[in-house]
């Protein structure tokens, strides 16, 4: 079943999220090769492609995981969230429909 993983940025967040960005990039491109990625990417604080020092608020991740618990258990272990990116990350099942 495909899950959504949103991660919610803490305030300040720019520094700490670019030193974790390799690590976090690895686990992304590991799913991405296993076929179990949909779609991920950063949300820009700004209306901007490259929002520079605005920064991010968050992060969507949309992947096939065997159950919630499973889903949760991956998120629970993204570098974001051990270097303190994440103040918060929602994880809920996710049913696509378009395209």
């Amino acid at each position: 079943m495909w899950y959504m993983i949103h991660g919610i940025d803490r305030d300040n967040s720019l520094a700490a999220r670019q030193a974790s960005r390799p690590a976090h990039l690895a686990r992304l491109q590991a799913l991405a090769e296993a076929g179990r990625l949909k779609l991920a990417g950063p949300l820009p604080a700004i209306d901007a492609e490259d929002p520079g020092p605005a920064g991010f608020t968050g992060s969507l991740v949309v992947a096939e995981f065997e159950d919630l618990a499973a889903a949760r258990a991956w998120a629970d272990a993204d570098p974001y969230l051990a270097a303190g990116v994440y103040a918060r990350v929602d994880v809920r099942p996710f049913r696509p429909v378009l395209p």
